[in-house]
């Protein structure tokens, strides 16, 4: 059990797990048949779980000009702007997080950094994008699981701010 499923049912929030066989590096997915090369995990789950990149959500984290970690948690079909991102943490300019930052401060590794059950509980934007779903899928703490949610408990669980992230 990871922290992410741990906190979700210390706070009695109705979640769904969806595990799936991971495919190797530099292979092409069964399914889709897209090459699933290093960094694509989200790419990987939405096509492992047949889901579309609209409604899977990627974690990451960005440094701002201020030196604030901020979690933003965006549909893997789109592309986090930086520029809506360091707006959406009133800064002026941010910047993708460290690789080796980023499990450090979350406690989880790159690929499956969940924005539940972090180390440290840092300021978190979801995409707007989210609220117009029944239920979005993010990470569930490792590489292959996956949870399921309502868009409304996942920012009222992790306090979050609700804005246009993807440019």
């Amino acid at each position: 059990m990871t922290p992410a499923v741990r906190a979700l049912e210390a706070a009695g929030i109705p979640f769904e797990l969806h595990e799936y066989a991971r495919t190797p590096d530099n292979r092409r997915s069964a399914r889709t048949g897209q090459r699933t090369t290093g960094g694509n995990y989200g790419l990987e789950a939405a096509a492992a779980l047949g889901l579309s990149g609209d409604v899977v959500f990627k974690t990451l984290l960005v440094t701002t000009d201020t030196g604030e970690l901020v979690v933003a948690v965006v549909p893997v079909s789109g592309q986090l702007s930086m520029k809506a991102a360091a707006a959406a943490a009133g800064a002026k300019r941010a910047t993708m997080c460290d690789p080796a930052e980023a499990e450090r401060s979350s406690g989880y590794v790159v690929g499956g950094i969940s924005p539940i059950g972090q180390r440290k509980q840092l300021r978190t934007v979801v995409d707007e994008s989210a609220t117009t779903l029944e239920m979005v899928y993010v990470s569930g703490g490792r590489r292959g699981l996956d949870i399921g949610l309502a868009p409304g408990d996942l920012v009222t669980l992790l306090g979050a701010t609700v804005a246009p992230l993807v440019g």
